[in-house]
């Protein structure tokens, strides 16, 4: 067998295999998910709520595999989110005391903000508030995927 033979060979495997990879991680997150709040729970959950504000695709930092969108809404008890995320590993809901459009300001500002929860489900959310949570402190809703330090949306509330 010809050296090139050997190396073209290696080349098309080592490509299916991180293709495959790619798939997974990609996958995962889905297969993994609980299920998602239903519209009524979300209704719900929100009529209450103190503030509203929109995830949109078109902060600074989101991009085609990371980005969400939706109507937010903000109570004393829960964040809830009418809308949808890219699917992805590790993401965390966190309030912050600025705007934050972007993986520079996030991490500028990550000392200063408030983990609230993690979130498990990509369409529609409900994450409970701790009752210690003063919202006022905070003015942005932000999804971070903590495993790759990677910026998805925010929505500020005030």
């Amino acid at each position: 067998m010809k050296l090139g033979s050997i190396l073209f060979k290696l080349f098309t495997h080592l490509i299916a295999v991180a293709i495959g990879f790619a798939i997974g991680i990609y996958a995962l997150p889905i297969l993994t998910a609980p299920p998602a709040p239903t519209v009524t729970e979300i209704e719900s959950m929100s009529a209450d709520a103190v503030y509203t504000t929109e995830f949109s695709k078109d902060r600074k930092d989101s991009d085609a595999l990371h980005w969400g969108e939706g109507k937010v809404s903000i109570s004393s008890t829960s964040i809830t989110l009418m809308g949808e995320l890219t699917p992805g590993p590790d993401y965390k809901l966190y309030l912050s005391p600025e705007f934050v459009e972007t993986e520079s300001d996030f991490k500028r500002l990550k000392s200063s903000m408030l983990r609230v929860g993690d979130v498990k489900t990509f369409k529609n959310f409900l994450i409970p508030v701790s009752a210690d949570v003063n919202l006022e402190n905070y003015n942005t809703v932000v999804v971070w995927c903590e495993a790759f330090g990677q910026f998805i949306t925010s929505g500020q509330y005030q």
